[in-house]
């Protein structure tokens, strides 16, 4: 008896013309349940893990990963001859998988290892969200393969590849909904539960679409089976992969660099992520809305000029973003759209999506897991930029004579800006005739010359990649900044060390740099050598906590900083005291207390200070109740704040950890993101005192001796805060109608507008 599930839909019927928008609302609704799940389960984590975007990449490998098992499961299905078999195993599994439904992260490995954070979170995340991940990834494909065969001999079965765009604008939608729309109105409890919901509704979807699919099948005769393409060769196998590992190594790749090397701007994870999923949708178009011919030239003109200002962090920071993330697109689209027009034949759809898959988990892994043991920056970045370029068209003709100088000339234009600046550097006279930064808009110039060269031979792959790599490396070259004595490199990011001079600091100073932000700096003079500087000099709102809680104590205080970062607040501490830094990265701990950097804690510090290595939330919670009479919060990832330290329940944790009369400080400063009025707001709920303040450094000190600070200071009883009403540089905030921030709700975009209002006044 032939299976009614494996006859043709029948081509006419007013009923069946809605057939092919249930199965795009099925792909495009399982797209977006995918696609949600990301960054609220990524948010789940936070806790035990901080905000550093190494957190993100490393969640992103996992789901690829779990994407590549949902591929080869709906692979290893299309083995099963009777698409009615193959529905009811699916939806036996969907239905197994809501087995762990609501989602919630696992607790079985206990808290991450600081020295192996990648190995905990991949983990956790396979044990807490893996399966009704994969299985639900593994429906778009499916759901292809059956439409292919149900409407094999009509228009919609030649093509079920369209039904990929479909999933990814759901995709799309659902990523930027997602800290747009959802975050800002659901609390994260009410996101799982909603989710769940989702998932429940998607199920019924899936199976009153088999009943569907089974009563309109019946009653017509056995259609022939899919033709039997050739099979997909080992070259045009490795060809796919690589078309699908540079995008999502350039995903992910863009993701780091930006946020480490030019600012950490919020929702910059969802931002390539989104792009890229769009490509898709444009590559898989029926009519693509860039045609590949087009798409080439933009990316050839983009790729040129990312190359150019690849390193460069100075000007419009905006400008910078809007640069590379063009140049993510196109470039992302190029590849996307030669793997659309290498798709096979529609027996082999899963397989190629398989292949797909494959391709985004070696870009992933390249990224996340290998890069950052590899390389001490963020190498992999620009490196793949230049490497992809050798995968455009290599010109079929001879090259012409034309082409070759062009090609020369870049690549000597390009290795001649840097060079030029280290000319000056050694020639007095033309130094002080032309200033340096006369010398360095030059020797820009000259690399926007060479990305025009580039781009002229954009039809030869070959040189055009060789003049990127020329570009590209004199770009870094030239917008190193500092001379940096020492840089490295761990799961939280890029930490560089560099000497300046800074007279009004008695000459060398060394300074600690984090992504895009100081953290520290020391001056190396005797006189200045145990002078905390920057946010933590005497005079800044974290300088004035430290004194007046002493001031109190002259038997002794206890103090814990959350973030070490150069341990400059180690100079307060004196013999009586107890000093606690809390730090998420063992390499911070190592950097700090390395005489040859940075001695504050190793020689200005009278006694003994103490690290405890991990996030701050996790190991607060293990000291004991009343311990501290001063807790400083100064844990940034670049310029951001982890956001789950300045919620209702972080700041009920460090009021637990204080004494009846202690004090907590939370360093506030952040170029993005307004973060007063929810701190603000989450003291006002717990109904505990406090007072704000904004210090303005002064001027004519040098760039390192104080740093402009904005802080709130909370009070573990009125009592406690008393000393600091006293001071009038500490004032009462007017209260907002801002919601605080919660470990169940987090509101970053209102944030990003506040600040952005305020900045444009």
């Amino acid at each position: 008896m032939t299976d009614a599930l494996d006859r043709p839909l029948p081509a006419e019927s007013g009923r069946d013309r809605l057939t092919p928008i249930l199965f795009a609302v099925a792909v495009f609704t399982s797209a977006c349940l995918v696609f949600v799940v990301q960054p609220m389960v990524t948010k789940l984590v936070l806790p035990s893990l901080g905000g550093s975007p190494s957190v993100w990449n490393a969640a992103m490998v996992f789901f690829q990963t779990a994407l590549l098992a949902g591929y080869a499961y709906a692979h290893l299905l299309q083995r099963l001859g009777s698409m009615r078999a193959q529905m009811g195993v699916h939806l036996g599994a969907l239905l197994l998988a809501a087995l762990f439904l609501p989602l919630s992260i696992s607790g079985v490995l206990g808290d991450p290892d600081p020295t192996q954070p990648a190995l905990w979170l991949l983990a956790t995340l396979a044990l807490s969200v893996g399966a009704p991940f994969a299985v639900l990834s593994a429906t778009a494909p499916l759901l292809q393969a059956w439409w292919a065969r149900a409407r094999m001999g009509q228009d919609g079965g030649r093509n079920p590849y369209v039904l990929y765009a479909a999933s990814n604008l759901g995709s799309f939608l659902a990523l930027l909904a997602y800290p747009v729309v959802i975050e800002p109105l659901a609390s994260l409890s009410g996101q799982r539960w909603g989710w769940s919901v989702g998932y429940g509704l998607f199920v019924v979807m899936i199976a009153g679409l088999a009943l569907a699919a089974w009563r309109r099948g019946s009653g017509h005769a056995p259609p022939p089976r899919l033709a039997v393409s050739p099979p997909i060769t080992w070259r045009e196998k490795g060809m796919l992969v690589l078309l699908a590992a540079a995008p999502s190594s350039l995903m992910l790749g863009v993701t780091a660099h930006l946020s480490t090397d030019v600012a950490s701007a919020p929702f910059l994870w969802v931002i390539p992520l989104a792009l890229y999923l769009l490509t898709f949708v444009i590559a898989f178009q029926d009519r693509p809305a860039i045609a590949p011919r087009t798409t080439l030239v933009l990316q050839a003109g983009m790729g040129a000029a990312c190359a150019a200002m690849v390193a460069f962090r100075s000007g419009e920071w905006l400008v910078v973003f809007a640069v590379n993330l063009l140049a993510f697109f196109f470039t992302a689209l190029m590849c996307h759209q030669r793997l659309a027009a290498r798709r096979p034949a529609p027996d082999r759809l899963t397989e190629f999506y398989l292949l797909l898959s494959l391709g985004g988990v070696v870009g992933g892994v390249f990224n996340a897991l290998i890069a950052p043991a590899v390389f001490e920056m963020v190498w992999e970045y620009p490196l793949v930029l230049v490497a992809v370029a050798l995968l455009r068209p290599w010109g079929r003709q001879d090259m012409r004579a034309w082409q070759i100088v062009c090609a020369v000339a870049g690549v000597v234009v390009a290795l001649s800006a840097p060079l030029a600046m280290e000319m000056v550097r050694y020639a007095p006279q033309v130094r002080a005739a032309i200033p340096d930064a006369q010398w360095l808009r030059i020797a820009q110039a000259m690399l926007g010359v060479a990305a025009v060269l580039a781009f002229l031979v954009r039809d030869r792959a070959v040189l055009f990649a060789c003049i990127l790599a020329a570009v590209t490396w004199s770009g870094y070259t030239l917008a190193r900044g500092y001379d940096w004595d020492l840089t490295e490199r761990s799961f939280f990011g890029v930490m560089r060390v560099a000497t300046i001079d800074e007279p009004p600091l008695g000459g060398p100073v060394h300074v600690l740099m984090h992504g895009t932000t100081l953290h520290g700096a020391q001056g190396q003079a005797e006189a200045y050598r145990c002078r905390p500087t920057l946010y933590y000099a005497t005079a800044t709102p974290l300088g004035q906590a430290a004194l007046k809680i002493q001031e109190g104590r002259p038997e002794g205080a206890r103090i814990g900083v959350v973030g070490q970062g150069a341990g400059a607040m180690a100079a307060y501490k004196r013999q009586q005291d107890q000093l606690t830094f809390f730090e998420i990265d063992p390499m911070v701990d190592r950097l700090s207390r390395d005489r040859r950097w940075f001695s504050f804690i190793s020689d200005c510090a009278e006694g003994p200070v103490r690290t405890v290595i991990g996030d701050a939330r996790l190991t607060l919670a293990k000291e004991p109740a009343g311990g501290y009479d001063l807790l400083i919060i100064d844990a940034f990832s670049s310029d951001a704040v982890p956001t789950h330290l300045l919620t209702v329940e972080a700041i009920q944790g460090y009021l637990r950890a204080l004494a009846p009369d202690g004090v907590v400080v939370l360093h506030l400063s952040n170029r993005n993101l307004e973060i007063t009025q929810p701190a603000e707001a989450a003291a006002r709920a717990l109904g505990a005192p406090h007072l704000h303040q904004v210090y303005i450094e002064a001027p004519n000190q040098g760039e390192m001796a104080e740093a402009s600070t904005e802080a709130l200071v909370i009070g573990k009883s009125e009592a406690a805060l008393a000393p600091f009403r006293a001071d009038p540089r500490w004032r009462t905030l007017r209260p907002s109608a801002v919601r605080p921030w919660t470990d169940d709700y987090v509101n970053l975009f209102g944030s990003l507008l506040r600040q952005w209002t305020y900045s444009h006044r």
